[in-house]
């Protein structure tokens, strides 16, 4: 290929939006020699591997702006250390079946059993797989919601919540609301019902979410909402944090 052709690739290529097709046109040629591929088959070739790298630069983003804690996967969650806790049911999750059905999940037990880990580690597949993923503990939505509202700027705020393919609400229960805190939670899942996916942690089973809520017929129909399309994971195993910390502590001791 002449050079005159070769810039003029990389011009074009500019133009489209397709930078890395103008980094890399002479390794893409060269791998198009050694395996003499035909015209359909260097298509495919560049094609492809511009689809990869936009697909991971949108992955990228999309976590950036997620407001994840954290990016851990599956794969770094000790399901040994749970034992009453069937990995099946969460490898099923993990095909993002109920994503695709705007269904809803939640992960239920007691606080460090790994809730948090195994909820991001859902929103970081669902953002590979394309879909638009925000990160939110109850608490901050509460806090953010209502400081909207006195701003008069509520509909505005509750997109934030609204717009994401999956919402990830985490540590419902560790403080109880007001009913007027309740009341925007449920605008939040009555808004995002059958529309988008809920990802959730709660430290308290459902039967106490009244005390949580502060209004048993307003928490009955928070759950209505989101009970109905959901997947429900109750892990009842001993803390990572404790866990964690006793070893740190013995190896403080063997130290001395």
């Amino acid at each position: 290929m002449s050079e005159l052709v070769s810039t003029r690739i990389r011009s074009t290529a500019g133009k489209l939006g397709l930078p890395h097709l103008t980094e890399t046109l002479k390794e893409y040629i060269r791998r198009a020699d050694e395996g003499k591929m035909g015209y359909l088959d260097f298509i495919d070739l560049v094609l492809s591997e511009e689809l990869a790298v936009r697909d991971d630069r949108r992955f990228r983003q999309g976590l950036r702006l997620s407001r994840l804690p954290h990016h851990k996967t599956l794969d770094e969650y000790d399901f040994s250390f749970q034992p009453d806790l069937d990995p099946r049911k969460v490898k099923d999750l993990a095909t993002l079946s109920f994503v695709e059905a705007k269904a809803n999940a939640a992960l239920l037990g007691p606080p460090g059993d790994g809730k948090t880990h195994i909820a991001v580690a859902l929103a970081v597949a669902a953002c590979r797989a394309g879909y638009s993923i925000y990160f939110t503990s109850l608490d901050d939505m509460v806090r953010n919601l209502k400081a909207a509202e006195a701003a008069g700027r509520l509909l505005n705020k509750l997109g934030t919540y609204l717009r994401p393919g999956v919402l990830v609400v985490d540590e419902v229960g560790y403080q109880p609301l007001e009913r007027a805190e309740a009341n925007l939670v449920f605008q939040v899942i009555s808004k995002c019902y059958e529309k988008g996916s809920i990802i959730l942690t709660s430290n308290k089973t459902f039967s106490e979410w009244g005390q949580v809520f502060g209004d048993e017929v307003l928490a009955t129909a928070i759950l209505d909402r989101l009970l109905h399309h959901c997947d429900v994971i109750s892990i009842n195993g001993p803390s990572y944090r404790l866990k964690n910390r006793l070893m740190a502590i013995e190896r403080e001791n063997d130290v001395a």
